[in-house]
């Protein structure tokens, strides 16, 4: 009985996933270190890199040849990806809640309210 062979792990495809663990360390570390240069670079080179795994792994799976060490190690990126997509938010929260407390907004200017329609229009007519 012949058993298929198991697929070989392609350079192309190692070094794709390699350059996107890279950045996704990089990031990570710009991340902690606050660093907001290298976070706006090391996220665009992720991005960069994100863009070439999906295209190279796209078209080894539609030859069925991505082997399962690889998709592992793909999976454990996404989830990576994810966790800084979240801790970002987090971060970006707790920035837009500190400026509000320390430059707080002209409520009674706004044009919109709760209700929808701020004071600005009700009642009278807008001019141009």
């Amino acid at each position: 009985m012949n058993k298929p062979a198991p697929a070989l792990v392609s350079p192309e495809l190692e070094a794709t996933l390699a350059a996107v663990e890279s950045q996704l360390a990089s990031l990570g570390e710009s991340l902690r270190a606050n660093d907001s240069v290298a976070i706006d670079h090391h996220a665009t080179e992720l991005h960069r890199a994100l863009a070439r795994a999906v295209d190279h792994f796209a078209r080894a799976a539609r030859s069925g040849a991505v082997p399962p060490p690889l998709r592992e190690r793909l999976k454990l990126a996404g989830g990576l990806v994810a966790s800084q997509r979240e801790s970002l938010a987090r971060a970006t929260a707790a920035l837009d809640r500190a400026m509000d407390v320390l430059m707080p907004r002209d409520r009674a200017a706004s044009v919109y309210s709760a209700g929808g329609a701020g004071n600005a229009l009700r009642g009278g007519t807008v001019q141009a």
